[in-house]
């Protein structure tokens, strides 16, 4: 018997992963339930035992190589309701412009209340609601359809007919969900914006569509604080002159505005009360108006900060899909969940918490300050709701972990199964602190950071139950999502840094923006650099092992010397030590062909900028990342600006820094303080004098 000669070469050793999912998890994830029945009836490949990884890396190739295939056997699964039936999955795969099951007539409400027929389900919580008291107050499905029918039937006596636009000016509010559910029952597109938005930047979305309803509220609470907004819904009723109707939720309890309608008088038919059915016992059945499967649900916003908001418009079908895929198989949720997602109105991650409805989950809706009365707060409501998905920001996570919070040693989150976090990325520290701090009291935390966009209201990459977590990676590309690395010449990369995109179709692409009429924003916004490819504007990397890492915007993100670096990158770095509060990184190309690259500090209380700390700071980002990391200048700022959303303002900083005056530089309407800006401003001026 002779023996093969052996190599010298030794394989690159694997990092150990955070967190791996036990045996029971793996065999009770839908996602595997899901592949078996794919395999059996759609041709997918088999999945490999005793290998969860394979498994997926085989179900992920299959699902974008066999896109009509994959997305065909995920409408079974769910048990889609067609009304027609639609002629084949994907006519035009092109994009921009690719059609998806033509014929197809279905509605997205219909499916979101598919519980409420369950007679087991009907009395049981569709929504929690939970306020700054902390109080859960449910709402049943059985309720939350009888608003909805009652809601509907009134847009329609109103004349709200499909295609018709229904804004929100409101809170995370239970009324919320049901004016959207009434308004895709009807047909007509939702759309909407939170409370704590001004004026203006509400009219820079809602004027471009012309709505012909509008729901408000007289204020909200936030902080320990009621902000009255009955001044500004007076404004936005003067500016939108489309307006047929105006509805009244007193949320502070004020009496509705003249010319205004009461929301209790739109909703009390069939809405259960202890004392049996407010108004009567004709409760109103929901009509659900069938509509193509591309024809629009909602329209969502860019954060507009350097112009007008794009008004992104989502089909029925598609989001209906994509959600379904995401809530079923990638978050697993089931009719035993409760999910929560720290949000509001003015994110898609809302619309994304709605979804969950969908996979018959109880969605818990929490309208209040993320920080009220302490730092504990979501943390808090996770516990009195019973939550098994717990969604958050990145920095609310680093925010815990530098006040010193033990959640899972303090609180009861025994139900909590998983954390997932967005909005950034997770740096590697609150990896290591979440799961350190559940592991603590025994609890098996399965982390899940996940990166998308409201561009498409969902993830391209995140969650999956069944694969282990490595720090500082999300865990693989979505199904569905042809995710690539790639370099400026459009070639693949792995384990390099490249451009994040998407080479072909999913159903959740916009199918247009709102008064573009010949594309042409829509195709500059994605299709300009890679033509048929959408780039969506980050720099990640594919890992050989199947899982990616964000490194931040690709059109932020720093390019010394031909090295392109992540600014998320620095900011994990940076924000470890316990002086600085937040920072900002901006890379500056100048005339004369060199390269500024200063780093903005807004300190901590009682901390100083001096060189003791600043040499810290630039030891710190040279021993972790590199030298090129470390920056030219470090400059203390009164404030990091961010989007209404929470994002930091990298991109206009970088245009104020290179002479752009303030009005063209940002839009004013989408930031959170204007006049941390200025400060951005002088800066500039004082460089160039």
């Amino acid at each position: 018997m002779t023996t093969a000669p052996q190599s010298d070469a030794q394989p690159e050793p694997q990092p150990e992963p955070l967190w791996q999912p036990g045996p029971d998890r793996i065999a009770g994830a839908q996602i595997t339930r899901f592949h078996t029945w794919a395999a059996d009836h759609h041709g997918a490949p088999a999945p490999t035992p005793g290998d969860p990884a394979a498994s997926y890396a085989d179900l992920h190739r299959w699902s974008v190589d066999n896109l009509a295939a994959f997305w065909q056997a995920t409408t079974e699964w769910f048990d889609v309701r067609f009304t027609t039936p639609y002629e084949t999955v994907l006519a035009d795969r092109t994009m921009p412009g690719a059609r998806w099951f033509p014929g197809a007539t279905l509605n997205y409400a219909e499916h979101a209340l598919r519980t409420a027929e369950d007679p087991a389900r009907a009395d049981t919580p569709a929504l929690l609601h939970v306020d700054e008291t902390h109080e859960p107050t449910p709402v049943t499905w059985a309720e939350l359809r009888a608003q909805v029918g009652s809601l509907a039937g009134a847009l329609r006596r109103l004349g709200v007919r499909p295609g018709d636009r229904v804004s929100g000016y409101v809170p995370n509010i239970p009324q919320a969900v049901v004016a959207l559910l009434a308004t895709a029952a009807v047909g007509a597109v939702w759309t909407s914006c939170a409370p704590d938005f001004g004026a203006r930047s509400v009219l820079d979305r809602f004027q471009q569509i012309e709505p012909v309803v509008l729901f408000t509220v007289d204020g909200y609470r936030y902080g320990g604080k009621e902000h009255d907004r009955r001044d500004t819904v007076t404004e936005l009723r003067a500016e939108l002159p489309t307006l047929r109707a105006v509805v009244h939720i007193p949320l502070l309890g004020t009496p509705a505005p003249e010319g205004a309608l009461n929301w209790s008088d739109l909703t009390t038919h069939g809405t259960t009360t202890e004392g049996g059915t407010e108004g009567g016992t004709d409760t109103e059945p929901v009509v659900f108006e069938q509509v193509p499967f591309d024809h629009p649900l909602w329209v969502l916003y860019s954060s507009g900060t350097t112009g007008l908001p794009k008004a992104i418009v989502q089909s029925q079908g598609g989001i209906l899909l994509e959600h379904l895929k995401q809530t079923g198989l990638h978050c697993d949720l089931g009719p035993d969940d409760r999910f929560f997602w720290y949000t509001s109105t003015g994110w898609m991650m809302w619309n994304f918490l709605v979804g969950g409805l969908l996979a018959g989950a109880t969605i818990v809706l929490y309208d209040g300050s993320p920080g009220h009365p302490d730092t504990a707060a979501q943390w808090r409501v996770a516990e009195t709701t019973r939550a098994t998905l717990f969604g958050t920001s990145a920095a609310y996570v680093m925010a815990c972990r530098k006040a010193g919070i033990h959640p899972a040693r303090d609180l009861d989150l025994s139900a909590v199964t998983c954390v997932a976090t967005t909005g950034s990325p997770l740096p590697p520290d609150g990896f290591r602190w979440l799961h350190d701090c559940f592991a603590e009291s025994g609890a098996d935390l399965w982390t899940a950071s996940v990166s998308g966009g409201t561009d498409v209201c969902s993830c391209f990459a995140g969650a999956v139950p069944t694969l282990p977590v490595h720090i500082g990676e999300l865990q693989a590309a979505c199904l569905g999502t042809d995710l690539q690395a790639w370099d400026p010449q459009g070639k693949p990369l792995t384990d390099e840094v490249g451009e994040l995109v998407v080479t072909e179709p999913m159903p959740s692409m916009p199918v247009r923006f709102w008064n573009d009429p010949d594309g042409s924003r829509y195709h500059d916004s994605y299709f300009d650099m890679y033509p048929g490819v959408w780039r969506h504007g980050d720099w990640i990397t594919l890992t050989s092992r199947g899982s990616v890492v964000i490194h931040g915007r690709s059109d932020s993100t720093l390019n010394r010397q031909g090295v392109r670096m992540g600014s998320a990158d620095i900011y994990e770095a940076v924000e470890r030590l316990p002086e600085i509060r937040e920072s900002l990184v901006i890379g500056l190309e100048l005339p004369d062909g060199g390269y500024w690259m200063p780093l903005f500090v807004h300190l901590a209380p009682g901390a100083t900028l001096d060189d003791a700390l600043r040499d810290r700071i630039k030891r710190t980002i040279r021993t972790e990342l590199s030298p090129r990391h470390v920056p030219d200048d470090i400059v203390e700022a009164p404030g990091i600006p961010h989007t209404l959303t929470g994002k930091r303002l990298e991109v206009p900083v970088k245009r104020l820094l290179q002479g752009t005056p303030l009005d063209k530089a940002v839009n004013p309407g989408s930031v959170d303080n204007l006049e941390l800006l200025r400060f951005y401003e002088r800066v500039a001026r004082d460089r160039v004098e």
